[in-house]
């Protein structure tokens, strides 16, 4: 397969240094709020807007003062202090005294007295002076109400003003009363600028109210004067893509370039994350190579977008020649990137090359997670490595500092449950217990499953029983693993007693549910009652998937005759879920039964045309009723 290279780049930073950058799978909306917040804080802002930084005060409010106010707190001895240091009460003498290491009241207190003297008001920068004040002691409430105050006063709030308090209540998860201020102080004819609508429009996404985020927008365009940037144009395409609604991601991205606006990394980062969600892998490599040729270099966040994208089209390749070329050109992957690249080779079995990276890190300055640990734990198993060397790495995660976490526990109580080490996965579960970890219903599915298997039905119920008293309730694939172990068993009664008990309890059955209980129905010979179920299935918004058909598919070729199964077929071919070579075997070997062998020669080639190569249970099928309609035939001779 061909290498897709890339123009040589030097990335703009090594995300490798950055530990809060660790964390993500993926850039977070909170990222890209950060990535657009104004270098200079605010409040430092509201204090030198009009001032120069060095003033009068800083050489009369001296530490005699200070002293007061912290051993006398507010009153009259601090109001003395005043006036016999000649301090004239104006705002930057209000924002100076805020700024002071006293308590909180004593700030308060001093803000309330300075209101009320003679010649004198509050303005916006004393009023954002107290707010930020009570925004980092915690008082929301006493903090809305000296925003309250602000509004209801005559001072001007301009539109740097109304920015900060929108993001001060947004961050407090003070959504609706951001929204109203916001409104009353622009119905005061403050006209918000584009930097003003994005404080609002990054909080809402931040919040994650998106459906609000394009309604400010729309209102933002209609201003006629405030036109929307950058910013705003990555907020809307990341809640776009969040609403699934990524035809209008798309061409809000068109209109900015119409616009003349050049599209930053974070934006060309997130159409390529659309594209490949949309199955338009040729798109996204485009979108890559526009991207470079417009001079805007690919940053780690783009490469890991790319490299997961291909990964998931089935290009592994590609994804393993693009970053082996990043790190070529110089560019330094994180942790994150690395955990990807790890997850995408050992899906498809190249564990060399997978541990290679792993063991490859450090030089690129990049500590292991406990994600990479996971992904390479995983990966082991998947490849039915030797469990010592699975059992190895678990040690050497420890080893390094690293603590498990609740989802390493799941996959070694899995990973154990498929090699058929139960007695070891049970451990894993004590001690995952032991270490205070909520209990995991994967855990229980795979040990439940694994019991059921071994046909230790009394463990298995009690590891059930074990779970809903620890939870409280159990998840609808838990349900579905108990309710598939009492069908094979044959007790199909204590499976629906199940199936009714998850409805009761609020536990909407999924369609992994509904296809146990199938199955098991189907094992007891109720076909009509399976067939029944699928429709109430549909009736209740679960949809059915290709294994739903497949059973009832397997329930009438066996009880049902040829004429239902190929009436079943028919009607799955009609379908969006398509017949596969599990579907076709199955007739085949219904209609081979029965004697109909030109139907099945028919269906045979049919089955080919659609793109399934015959395997071994096609072929056994057609051999087994041969060979049964030659016994038949030697003893008609006899």
């Amino acid at each position: 397969m061909k290498t897709i290279m890339l123009p040589a780049f030097a990335l703009r930073r090594c995300i490798s240094t950055s530990a809060c950058l660790c964390q993500r799978i993926k850039q977070t909306d909170n990222e890209i709020v950060q990535m657009f917040r104004l270098p200079v804080p605010m409040r430092d802002w509201a204090f030198n807007r009009n001032f120069p930084k060095k003033n009068a005060y800083a050489r009369t409010l001296d530490k005699r003062f200070i002293r007061i106010l912290k051993i006398f707190k507010w009153g009259p001895d601090a109001e003395k202090a005043l006036e016999v240091l000649k301090l004239k009460v104006d705002h930057q003498l209000v924002r100076e005294v805020l700024m002071i290491d006293v308590e909180i009241n004593v700030k308060i207190q001093f803000f309330k007295w300075a209101g009320k003297r003679r010649n004198f008001e509050h303005d916006s920068t004393t009023y954002l002076a107290l707010i930020h004040c009570l925004d980092e002691a915690g008082l929301v409430g006493e903090m809305w109400k000296t925003i309250q105050d602000m509004v209801r006063s005559t001072c001007v709030v301009g539109p740097a003003e109304l920015s900060e308090i929108v993001r001060i209540l947004g961050k407090a998860k003070m959504v609706n009363k951001a929204l109203s201020i916001f409104y009353q102080i622009k119905s005061r004819k403050c006209k918000p600028t584009a930097s003003t609508y994005n404080a609002i429009i990054l909080m809402l996404m931040q919040e994650g109210h998106h459906e609000k985020v394009h309604e400010l927008y729309n209102e933002m365009c209609n201003e006629g004067n405030c036109l929307p940037d950058t910013i705003t144009y990555t907020a809307l395409m990341s809640t776009f893509s969040k609403l699934g609604r990524h035809d209008s991601a798309i061409r809000l991205f068109e209109e900015m370039k119409e616009n003349g606006l050049q599209p930053t990394p974070k934006i060309y980062t997130t159409l390529i994350e659309i594209y490949f969600k949309l199955g338009r892998t040729e798109s996204a490599l485009g979108l890559v190579q526009e991207m470079t040729g417009n001079g805007c270099s690919p940053t780690v966040f783009t490469y890991t977008e790319l490299i997961k994208g291909l990964g998931k089209a089935g290009r592994v390749e590609d994804a393993y020649g693009i970053f082996m070329n990043m790190l070529k050109e110089g560019g330094k992957p994180d942790v994150v990137l690395i955990n990807n690249m790890i997850n995408i080779l050992g899906k498809v079995g190249r564990l060399e090359d997978a541990l290679k990276l792993f063991n490859e890190m450090k030089s690129w300055q990049c500590a292991p997670n406990v994600v990479t640990y996971n992904t390479i734990i995983k990966a082991l198993f998947d490849n039915k490595a030797p469990i010592s060397e699975t059992s190895s790495w678990f040690e050497k995660m420890k080893a390094d500092g690293v603590v498990p976490s609740s989802f390493t526990y799941s996959i070694l109580i899995d990973g154990f449950c498929k090699a058929n080490r139960v007695e070891k996965a049970l451990l894993f579960l004590e001690e995952m217990d032991e270490k205070g970890f909520p209990p995991c219903p994967a855990a229980y599915c795979s040990l439940i499953n694994s019991l059921g298997k071994a046909k230790r039905y009394e463990a298995a119920s009690e590891l059930f029983q074990e779970l809903k008293e620890n939870c409280g309730h159990s998840s609808a694939r838990v349900y579905a693993v108990m309710i598939k172990l009492f069908g094979k068993c044959g007790h199909l009664s204590k499976a629906v007693d199940l199936f009714n008990e998850m409805k009761k309890l609020g536990c909407n059955p999924d369609v992994y549910t509904y296809n146990a209980l199938m199955s098991g129905m189907i094992r007891a010979g109720m076909i009509d009652e399976a067939h029944s179920l699928l429709r109430t299935m549909e009736e209740n918004g679960c949809t059915p998937d290709l294994n739903s058909h497949n059973i009832i598919l397997n329930g009438l070729a066996r009880t049902g005759g040829p004429k239902r199964a190929i009436e079943m077929l028919t009607k799955m071919k009609n379908l969006k879920i398509k017949p596969d070579a599990v579907s076709y075997n199955t007739v085949l070997g219904c209609l081979s039964r029965a004697g109909m062998f030109e139907e099945a020669a028919k269906l045979m080639k049919e089955m080919k045309a659609s793109g399934f190569e015959y395997d071994l249970i096609t072929y056994s099928s057609i051999l087994e009723a041969v060979g049964k309609a030659d016994e038949d035939n030697n003893l008609t001779a006899f």
